[in-house]
């Protein structure tokens, strides 16, 4: 488990340490108190994940093409 707290990380993490945490649970080989807080950890990255992939959706959402078909809007030139 990453010391790095769940709303620092980017998706990629938060992703990447959630199916660890999967992969632990689903084995079964960790005490119960370590599995609640492994579930609890698994379940703070999974609101992580889903935030960002609705921030990312909204970003999509916001591009609109112009006639020639360019990309236009807030979304196309914000980077962050």
């Amino acid at each position: 488990m990453s010391d790095t707290p769940v709303e620092e990380m980017t998706f990629e993490q938060a992703m990447k340490e959630l199916e660890a945490v999967v992969g632990q649970l689903e084995r079964g080989d960790v005490a119960l108190d370590q599995s609640i807080t492994l579930y609890e950890r698994g379940a703070a990255l999974k609101k992580r994940c889903e935030a960002e992939l609705q921030r990312a959706e909204e970003k999509v959402a916001a591009i609109t093409l112009d006639a020639e078909g360019q990309p236009t809007g807030t979304a196309a030139v914000d980077p962050g």
